[in-house]
């Protein structure tokens, strides 16, 4: 194969992955070999590629080919996830644009819209991740609705429901007044908000002038007000006890209540409770048998029991009770205020707390195994300070409330009968002869019995995905039972409680074991400021852009340089270059030993059998620490480490010392050894730059169609001894001094030099041949006492001498050398002299003096050096 003059991604990219698909290299079926399975975060189903999946999948992609090719039977699972409340919005949006209103549509109309959105819009990011390299099992690509995943999570519900751990309940949600939902606890982000608090004033019923002063943010809630509790412990308001108050503007007469969840420090040490919108004042409501008033529609407005402002939105209404409470001498004062409000994660609106009525599932007995499985490191997370954020979470977990006011999504399986009862059924049958059972009415059918109208939370789909994509509550157990429970999970750690922490508790409830043995959190990319990077701010690059540009090779690697597990990666545009340099690195490497002339009778040079030598015993040193930072998950530092071995030790020593002189040929053991040494570098870098490496690899030897580096061994470590690579660092440190000494005294690398060593621990005679060769010396020799009139320098503990005889005028280097003398003399008078004042030793800080000091050593060894260098050459 003839190697081109420069590297073209794009071409050699295309190739090489019709190549891999037309080979099946990526599928995986199950077999007698050891699996190793992934399956990928499922991203939502109208997505498409940002620099977070690219992180993520790169990192997933290397593990699997890593595993592929230590011969074990990699499966990567695709698949994407239906979101429910991100798809509903884009298909409603949508159909506004069209002029429809979803209110005019049938459910059946409305999910003929949204499987049309899926079909046209789903799958695009799985496209994309093909650019980037991933190989995955394409024949196993699953969607968390479609039958099987649909099937799985139908019947876990009714199982789950028959264990008694479902529940419906009216309890306090967060509903999200733009998607017209309830959401959980962690699809809530709390933000530091610049707000006010107002103090409003409560008249006590039956008097003139007494009141009660209370604080709130949200004044438009008084509407809802059903008491004024404060502490029985505050002797302040003892005299209140039993009495009531009138709600300003609407004067409905509410009781004055005691509890002592009141903060007395807090305000006025007086708390309206709003039982209807807040989770607290709903919990003092429930003790104290309070009427609970919702003021508010789903969508925000307030509902005509809010009495005043009616279908208004509640932030309009928000600026206008203001000055109406001001014109009605309600308004004590108002003082600005930060505090911490709830948004939407979804949809970035406040959250407003709602009485409603959903399903449940109780979590505190089915997150033990779960938490237990964590902390005793049964699944380990890398890196380990997650572990605690998980405990937290786990040992404080809340029922989660699984239900959405949605159409989009897992219908959930409860079928309600006339009377209000229900039965809950995987299926339409099944519900119909469990409700004629439950009424001992044969004559009962479908239209007699009505299915809730809500949807499934989307977790409530993925939290089984593991499981579900290999039909692990089918009735053939082939799959489930070969592949789970897998092995590695890499994702982000802002979803550890939305998924991770769900997949394992299903784990552990349906298979008694974990879903994966590890779990690798990666973590935010930002830009160079620090801000996370989104369409909003502008800062995220187009990821297929930078593949265009860079190269898929440059981009993962450039995306893996500096992204510890866990810790954020700060995007620069810098890093693909960085990656795409290293990749024309490699290039021109292999073009210069693809050019080289062989000829199969020439003797192999000594100093070519010391450099293989050396190099087959770094390459397996390089090999072993590779292996320990992928068992430790130190994916980047794996990376670094053959990036650092190929650029550095392979390009920069290895090729120099081995490469023939100038337009003359190269024997055949050295190339043979190098051809070699290249293959293993290839292999070691395969799962971060497959497309470089499967292009250089086919043209290293001819080789078989249906062959690809992909699917050929991962160098393993020979145990070789590596006291060499130690003898070959001193090699190094010699080769050094010698270049410095013909870059200071300007003589040329075709002149050359003869070489003494003083030899004491700085010196081992392995590579002598290599050290003559690479410092372009005539003699080499072995010394008992010093050169003199040689320049030396220092190897460890031995001396290193190259005399100077003819190589350059001397009367020059002395007046050089008598110059910088001199000047090093005027600059430690200069420095003395400052030591020397009294008034500045005993004043000047105790750094300044000490840096003075400095000075003066550094200015006394260098005169020192300078004096014994010109003393040498005048003899």
């Amino acid at each position: 194969m003839e190697i081109a003059s420069k590297y073209n991604p794009s071409a050699t990219e295309d190739k090489w992955y019709k190549y891999w698909m037309d080979n099946e290299f990526f599928k995986s079926v199950p077999d007698e070999r050891e699996p190793y399975t992934i399956v990928i975060p499922p991203p939502n189903v109208t997505g498409v590629l940002h620099m977070g999946h690219m992180l993520n999948n790169t990192i997933q992609d290397i593990l699997i080919r890593r595993a592929r090719m230590m011969g074990k039977n990699a499966c990567w699972v695709p698949g994407t996830d239906h979101a429910s409340i991100a798809t509903e919005a884009k298909v409603v949006n949508r159909l506004k644009e069209q002029g429809i209103d979803k209110k005019q549509l049938s459910r059946d109309e409305f999910l003929d819209h949204a499987w049309n959105w899926t079909t046209e819009h789903g799958g695009i990011i799985l496209q994309q991740l093909k650019k980037l390299g991933a190989s995955c099992d394409w024949d196993r690509e699953s969607f968390t609705m479609d039958e099987t995943r649909s099937d799985a999570v139908i019947k876990v519900f009714v199982d789950l429901f028959e264990k008694g751990y479902i529940y419906r309940g009216v309890r306090m949600v967060n509903w999200d007044c733009k998607a017209l939902t309830a959401v959980s606890d962690e699809e809530v982000i709390y933000k530091e908000v610049q707000s006010k608090l107002y103090y409003l004033n409560y008249k006590i019923e039956g008097s003139e002038d007494e009141f009660v002063t209370i604080a709130t943010t949200r004044p438009e809630t008084i509407l809802g007000d059903t008491a004024v509790c404060i502490n029985p412990n505050d002797e302040r308001f003892k005299h209140l006890k039993g009495k009531r108050v009138l709600v300003p503007l609407i004067n409905r007469s509410i009781p004055i209540i005691e509890d002592e969840y009141v903060d007395m420090e807090f305000g006025t040490g007086c708390l309206k409770i709003t039982p209807a919108h807040d989770i607290n004042d709903y919990e003092i409501g429930m003790r104290h048998n309070l009427e609970s008033i919702n003021i508010f529609n789903d969508n925000g407005t307030l509902s005509e029991a809010a009495e005043l402002f009616i279908g208004e939105d509640r932030f309009d209404v928000r600026d206008k009770i203001i000055p109406a409470l001001e014109e009605a001498g309600s308004m004590a004062k108002i003082e600005d205020y930060v505090n911490k409000v709830g948004y939407s994660e979804r949809t970035d609106v406040v959250i407003e707390p709602k009485l409603s009525a959903q399903w449940f599932l109780k979590m505190e007995e089915l997150a033990k195994p779960a938490l237990e499985a964590v902390m005793s490191d049964e699944v380990e997370f890398h890196p380990k300070k997650f572990k605690n954020v998980y405990r937290h979470w786990m040992e404080n977990v809340k029922d989660w409330c699984i239900s959405r006011q949605l159409w989009w999504g897992h219908r959930i399986p409860v079928y309600y009968l006339s009377d209000g009862s229900y039965v809950v059924a995987e299926n339409d049958e099944k519900a119909l002869e469990l409700a004629k059972e439950k009424t001992g009415d044969a004559s009962l059918t479908m239209a007699d019995i009505r299915q809730d109208e809500d949807v499934l939370d989307t977790w409530a789909s993925s939290w089984l995905w593991p499981l579900s994509v290999f039909d692990g509550y089918g009735d053939d157990t082939t799959e489930i039972d070969y592949y789970y429970p897998t092995n590695d999970l890499v994702t982000g750690h802002d979803i550890i409680f939305f998924w991770v922490a769900r997949m394992i508790i299903a784990g552990y409830e349906y298979k008694g074991t974990f879903p994966f043995k590890n779990v690798y959190f990666t973590g935010m990319v930002r830009d160079k400021q620090r801000r996370k990077m989104s369409k909003s701010l502008g800062n995220s690059p187009d990821p297929l852009d930078l593949i265009a540009k860079y190269g898929a090779d440059g981009v993962r690697v450039g995306m893996l340089l500096c992204s510890p597990a866990g810790g954020d990666l700060l995007f620069d545009e810098n890093l693909p270059e960085q990656g795409r340099n290293f990749a024309n690195k490699i290039w021109n490497a292999f073009r210069l030993v693809k050019g080289w002339e062989i000829d199969e009778t020439i003797e192999q040079p000594e100093s070519a059998k010391q450099a293989i030598a050396w190099f087959d015993a770094k390459l397996d040193q390089t090999i072993a620490i590779m292996n320990d930072h992928f068992e430790k998950y130190r994916i980047s530092d794996a990376l670094m480490t053959v990036y650092t071995v190929f650029w550095q030790e392979f390009s920069s020593w290895y090729l120099e010392a081995v490469k023939p002189a100038y337009q003359k040929p190269l024997d055949a053991a050295t190339y043979k050894a190098t051809s070699e040494f290249f293959d293993k570098l290839l292999r070691l870098l395969h799962p971060f730059m497959p497309f470089l490496s499967e292009e250089l690899w086919q043209a290293l030897e001819e080789r078989k169609d249906g062959e690809s580096i992909m699917v050929s061994d991962m160098p393993a470590v020979k145990g070789l001894d590596l006291s060499i690579i130690d003898k070959f660092e001193m090699l190094k440190d010699g080769v050094g001094g010698v270049r410095t000494i013909r870059k200071e005294k300007n003589i040329p690398m075709k002149d050359t030099l003869s070489l003494s060593i003083l030899s004491d621990e700085g010196f081992a005679p392995d590579f002598n041949a290599v050290l003559t060769k690479l410092g372009n010396l005539s003699e080499l020799n072995l010394v008992n006492e010093k050169v003199e009139g040689a320049v030396s320098f220092m190897v460890r503990t031995s001396e290193y001498f190259v005399p100077m005889d003819g190589l350059i005028d001397v009367e020059a280097e002395i007046s050089k050398l008598e110059k910088e003398l001199a000047h090093q003399e005027g600059f430690l008078k200069g420095v003395m002299k400052k030591l020397g004042n009294e008034r500045f030793v005993s004043s000047a800080p105790e750094a300044v003096v000490a840096k003075e000091r400095q000075k003066q050593a550094d200015a006394e060894a260098k005169i020192k050096t300078l004096t014994e260098s010109i003393a040498r050459l005048k003899k």
